[in-house]
């Protein structure tokens, strides 16, 4: 089967999303709740940077967002934005760093372009304008779009840069190629002050045009659950925010959130990504014909992996679930499947995916799955990994599920095409 490609276009999504849902709060004013680190303290509704103050990290994972703070600098007062962090290692340089400094001290007389306030640090240089004096609080607004980066300080846009072309000028920057990580509060031990701090998570755009032009209709509407059930119990874990369809990771029963119309025939497309860690553990590297890698003693080949599991049920039946994971074959596995020692030696390898397609944890995935009759073709990120394979005995007809094992994930643009 021919893969079939939706390009990314403008943001369409972006508006819905932010006039639907509007901005959460990250921070709840009086402790800090989400966040972990030292050195820093919660002051007359304000995180405050204490002496100590290093690094503030969010739990969450985030790809595409528009975040809204205020800050306010003491004389000299130097901390930092940290975007598309992934927790460990220089902040500036695993991920990025956005200058949050007091320019109009004597003791920066001599910055560079780059290090002035809103300065994507080391990269692309902020206009120099904005800042209210030193003891007032600010306003700012960071806008992140796949590799679109926008700072406003103030209602002034002061910075507008695209990390594509960043890239290409610094190749050896590793934080700049990523796109998606933890936001974080990088303190170099002054008291800088953050209050009202909000997020807009936007989905990633989707060319609604393209899809409704050949033919595909919208069953995850980006305001609610409506024609999904996850049946007796409550779908606690699962929530609609900013246009994206959410399980939070909580561990618990497990509560898979099943379309309430059951499908024949269908192409379903959709985008989707991690966006918490998971444990690490060690799981088998898979041959071509589906079977485990044997080391020269006859002991499984493993690599070791963050543990992080999901997948789609297709009609409404588990053995025939397209996998979600970040195990060392890659997503798009069907492991019921694969795993069944009564299959046929064909069909235990046709659903052995062909390559790892996955994006980075934490970026956004697109997949595509068509179902016909018996057989099954998966498309990831424009990469075909399941190709024409046989799945006997497969239902003619059943709902669909997004199915978790208490792994933080999002979805978005869920859209299918009845054949």
């Amino acid at each position: 089967m021919k893969p079939l490609v939706f390009p990314l276009a403008a943001a369409l999504l972006a508006t819905f999303a932010a006039a639907e849902s509007g901005p959460r709060p990250l921070f709840n004013g009086k402790d800090l709740t989400g966040w972990s680190g030292e050195g820093y303290e919660v002051k007359d509704g304000a995180i405050v940077c204490t002496p100590q103050g290093k690094n503030l990290i969010y739990q969450e994972v985030f790809s595409n967002y528009i975040l809204d703070f205020e800050f306010k600098l003491p004389p000299g007062g130097n901390n930092g934005l940290g975007i598309h962090y992934p927790g460990t290692g220089d902040s500036a340089y695993t991920g990025m760093e956005l200058q949050i400094l007091d320019n109009s001290d004597p003791k920066y007389k001599d910055l560079k372009d780059y290090q002035f306030h809103g300065s994507l640090y080391t990269l692309a240089p902020a206009a120099k304008t904005g800042l209210k004096p030193v003891g007032e609080w600010n306003r700012q607004r960071v806008s992140i779009l796949g590799p679109a980066v926008k700072v406003e300080l103030n209602g002034e846009i002061i910075l507008r840069t695209n990390l594509d072309d960043i890239n290409v000028k610094y190749p050896d920057h590793q934080g700049a190629k990523r796109r998606s990580g933890h936001i974080a509060f990088l303190g170099h031990g002054d008291a800088v002050a953050f209050r009202n701090i909000r997020i807009t998570e936007l989905p990633p755009a989707a060319n609604v045009a393209g899809v409704k032009t050949a033919g595909f209709k919208l069953i995850f509407d980006g305001k609610s659950l409506a024609g999904w059930k996850t049946g007796p119990t409550p779908p606690t874990n699962w929530s609609v925010v900013d246009g994206l369809l959410k399980h939070n990771g909580q561990k618990g029963a497990i509560t898979d959130l099943w379309s309430e119309k059951e499908y024949g025939d269908f192409t379903l497309v959709f985008d989707w990504r991690w966006t918490a860690d998971g444990p690490k553990m060690q799981r088998p590297v898979l041959q071509p014909d589906g079977s485990e890698k044997k080391g020269p003693d006859g002991k499984p080949v493993t690599e070791e992996v963050q543990e992080l599991d999901s997948g789609i049920y297709v009609r409404g039946n588990s053995k025939s679930q397209i996998n979600l994971w970040n195990w060392p074959a890659g997503s798009g596995e069907v492991y019921g499947y694969r795993t069944d020692p009564k299959m046929p030696a064909e069909v235990r390898a046709a659903v052995t995916p062909k390559l790892k397609a996955d994006a980075p944890l934490g970026e956004w995935n697109r997949m595509m799955i068509n179902v016909k009759g018996n057989t099954l073709n998966v498309t990831l990120n424009g990469r075909v990994v399941i190709e024409n394979a046989n799945l006997p005995g497969m239902p003619a007809r059943g709902a669909i599920a997004l199915q978790h094992h208490n792994a933080a994930i999002e979805f978005a643009n869920i859209w299918i095409k009845e054949e």
